[in-house]
């Protein structure tokens, strides 16, 4: 059974409430990679007690939505549910690479940590990710990068197919700027690990008629850190 963090502790998020003081932030990431394009991100301020998902363990039905599909609305239905302070989309859509966004947050007491996720464009279930990181109580600037991360629910065949974006529709659902091959036999059709882990990164092929990916070697793979964050707490 896939675990429901969230929904764990509501309760105790929201009791926990004015044990730390309110902060006006802004938060601006930056997509590092050559050639993948992150899906609408969940930018959110919660409590201690909250966590979007958690490394080794299997992913929820709603990170599951939002990283084979990049659909934001059962995550942003939960942190919304424990009064957490939220923005959905600051890019107003794909954030291409090199390309920055930006928000403000004006979170409430008790809101002290903040996560971001997003769906990372063209992968099957690859998602970048900032896991209940503590926001600093000092005035200033902060820096923190970001790691690729696979949510185990879907195997990296590394085949686009449109309309593939719902959970157990095997397939990438687009492939965004560089045009992807076609015809790949696929690269693999199982996921050995099934828990939240770093992702491998996609592997291409330099074959756009055939081969084993539809991906491109030289455009769609990536090193971990594949995201910086800069914080300013004002």
């Amino acid at each position: 059974m896939k675990t429901q963090i969230l929904s764990l502790f509501a309760t105790s998020a929201l009791l926990a409430a004015g044990n730390a003081s309110a902060a006006d932030i802004d938060v601006k990431i930056t997509n590092l990679t050559q050639g993948i394009y992150f899906t609408p991100l969940l930018v959110t301020a919660h409590s201690s007690d909250a966590m979007l998902y958690k490394l080794g363990e299997a992913a929820s039905p709603e990170l599951q939505a939002m990283a084979e599909g990049g659909s934001l609305d059962g995550l942003v239905a939960m942190v919304n549910g424990i009064g957490a302070d939220t923005m959905a989309n600051p890019a107003g859509g794909l954030l291409a690479p090199a390309m920055s966004t930006m928000t403000n947050l004006m979170t409430t007491d008790g809101n002290t940590q903040l996560s971001i996720v997003g769906m990372m464009l063209p992968t099957n279930d690859g998602f970048v990710g900032l896991n209940n990181w503590s926001i600093p109580s000092e005035v200033g600037t902060y820096t923190v990068y970001l790691n690729a991360y696979d949510a185990g629910t879907e195997a990296n065949n590394e085949l686009v197919k449109n309309g593939s974006g719902a959970p157990d529709e095997l397939g990438i659902p687009a492939s965004p700027g560089v045009a992807p091959g076609e015809n790949g036999t696929g690269v693999t059709t199982t996921e050995e690990n099934k828990m939240i882990h770093v992702h491998r990164g996609n592997l291409g092929d330099d074959n756009a008629s055939g081969g084993s990916s539809d991906l491109h070697n030289t455009v769609h793979r990536w090193l971990n850190p594949v995201a910086k964050v800069t914080v300013t707490v004002k």
